[in-house]
């Protein structure tokens, strides 16, 4: 140690990569491991200078090399491997335990939380959690009250949260139903006046001679290395039986959240539903208690349903992979906090769950953003070749003094960019880009002298996009009385997206005397003639 002491008071840098090594090692690193923070290349100049002798120098890089573990309790630590492998294969039966009881909760709190977001009160399970409090503070203080020195009763505890977890959810119906608040601002009143009471009931815990406070506030942040194979078993029972009342309940739930009022006029019990709900929301809540804790329930609860909407839309499969999700979440927190004990689980499992929303955010299949920004993409390339190959169109149409064009003609043509500039609201670089972008696809082909003319695949198309855009257009004067002039924007808009079965249903409705020809347009079209036919 007098060496050491003497590397710190001779050379700063040393004394600052001691310090680090130290930090890592509060963070379940060894020193060992901790090695490469250690500027070593400046050490050999110090030898040569003289501040510190060589031997000092081995010894320090000796001293790093060594694990923690050996130094602190004279036996060698397990390496990375071992405790990875420790880990993954649950060798552990604490491991094992607490593994199994946050899988079974997050599969439990993904199902359950599928229906509260549906039902539009995803922070009902924050306001049961916070209401939770003064429910363990009261059974605390009856207990401490009847038998002094027992206040942690854990099945009074439990049953005290939740009697006032059930009230705190019965209020915020209560309010919703009664008075004109909405349901944010009812929530809200609810949970700061039941957390306010917990808190001010958990003052007075302190005061009380013989009782000992110590560890309720784990109710609140979670602890999951409490758990036992008691509760695990308690986990199960509460999440099989969950699972069950979810799956059993399917139709009369979905009916709820997706048309209450047309659930109440057909006969359904939906305030009793209703009740149902929330009353499984709360057995959730006190389930997690003593994993994620209190405040951080909700995320069990919200987050992996909130995450499988990006991969679906059925609810089928939204509840599946909700329940996956939850567990993925769960066993990869506890994981986590397994290879890094001074991590507690709680938080970890949250940020799991953090973790798979923003993959799901970012590449879910259905309403994931990158996927979203590249259907953008191509929907703005389908709008530019659609409008250049309009515009060739009508430029040709009107030179012909209206009337249905034929490909023939439309390839026979040759137009110029001066002759294209004027038929849309568009500027020249835009028009270039779209032209490049017609090349790309093999629409428009270059000819002499700079003219433009359209491929068979591209007049094909033209006559195609041009018939679709017509055919919404006489759709919205003839059912929307849309006025001719305003049809023209109104059919931009959709046109680009009209399947075949709405274009064969506009054919049979406008259009049945010769399905394959284009109609004329119901506005006047630009006049000007093409440079060269």
């Amino acid at each position: 140690m007098s060496t050491v002491r003497h590397i710190q008071e001779h050379f700063p840098l040393a004394r600052v990569a001691i310090r680090r090594c130290w930090l890592l090692d509060r963070f379940g690193l060894s020193c060992g491991r901790a090695a490469r923070f250690l500027p070593i290349k400046t050490l050999v100049p110090a030898c040569q200078i003289g501040h510190i002798n060589c031997g000092y120098v081995l010894f320090f890089l000796a001293l790093l090399l060594i694990p923690s573990g050996s130094i602190a309790y004279g036996a060698e630590s397990p390496s990375t491997a071992s405790n990875l492998q420790r880990v993954l294969f649950l060798q552990e039966a604490q491991t094992r335990i607490v593994f199994l009881g946050t899988t079974l909760l997050g599969i439990c709190g993904g199902l359950v939380g599928v229906f509260m977001l549906l039902r539009k009160r995803a922070l009902i399970g924050d306001v049961v959690g916070h209401a939770a409090l003064p429910g363990i503070a009261i059974a605390f203080i009856i207990c401490e009250v009847l038998h002094p020195g027992g206040g942690k009763n854990l099945p009074a505890l439990v049953g005290g949260a939740f009697l006032t977890a059930l009230a705190g959810a019965v209020c915020v119906m209560l309010i919703e139903r009664y008075s004109p608040l909405r349901s944010d601002a009812a929530m809200a009143m609810t949970l700061s006046l039941f957390y306010g009471f917990g808190a001010a009931l958990f003052t007075v815990i302190q005061r009380i001679p013989t009782a000992s406070a110590a560890g309720l506030s784990s109710y609140l942040n979670g602890k999951t290395a409490t758990l036992v194979t008691a509760d695990v078993w308690i986990f199960g029972i509460a999440a099989t039986v969950l699972s069950l009342m979810t799956l059993l309940l399917w139709k009369e739930l979905s009916l709820l959240c997706f048309d209450e009022d047309f659930a109440s006029s057909t006969g359904w019990p939906v305030r009793f539903l209703d009740a149902l709900l929330i009353g499984m929301v709360v057995a959730v809540t006190i389930v997690g208690m003593q994993t994620v804790g209190l405040i951080l329930v909700v995320a069990i609860l919200i987050i992996p349903a909130v995450s499988a909407q990006f991969w679906t839309d059925d609810l089928r499969r939204l509840m599946i992979i909700s329940a996956v999700l939850g567990a993925v979440a769960a066993g990869g927190g506890t994981m986590i906090s397994a290879l890094a004990p001074r991590l507690a689980a709680g938080p970890v499992i949250v940020l799991c769950g953090s973790s798979l929303f923003i993959v799901s955010l970012l590449i879910g299949t259905q309403h994931g953003f990158i996927w979203k920004v590249i259907d953008q993409k191509k929907l703005q390339r389908r709008i530019r070749s659609h409008d250049l190959l309009r515009a060739f169109y009508e430029r040709v149409e009107s030179a012909h003094s209206g009337g249905d064009v034929s490909e023939p003609q439309l390839i026979d043509t040759r137009l110029t960019t001066s002759d294209l500039l004027p038929m849309r609201s568009w500027s020249l670089p835009e028009l270039k880009r779209a032209i490049s972008q017609g090349m790309s696809s093999k629409l428009v082909e270059t000819v002499a002298e700079g003219g433009l003319q359209l491929t068979p695949e591209g007049a094909a198309q033209a006559r195609r996009a041009v018939r679709n855009h017509r055919l919404w257009e006489l759709y919205l004067i003839t059912y929307a009385d849309t006025a001719p002039a305003h049809a023209d924007y109104d059919a931009d808009r959709i046109e680009h997206i009209l399947g075949p079965d709405l274009v064969h249903e506009l054919e049979q409705r406008l259009f049945q005397a010769d399905e394959q020809s284009v109609p004329a347009s119901p506005h006047a079209l630009n006049p000007a003639s093409p440079s060269d036919t």
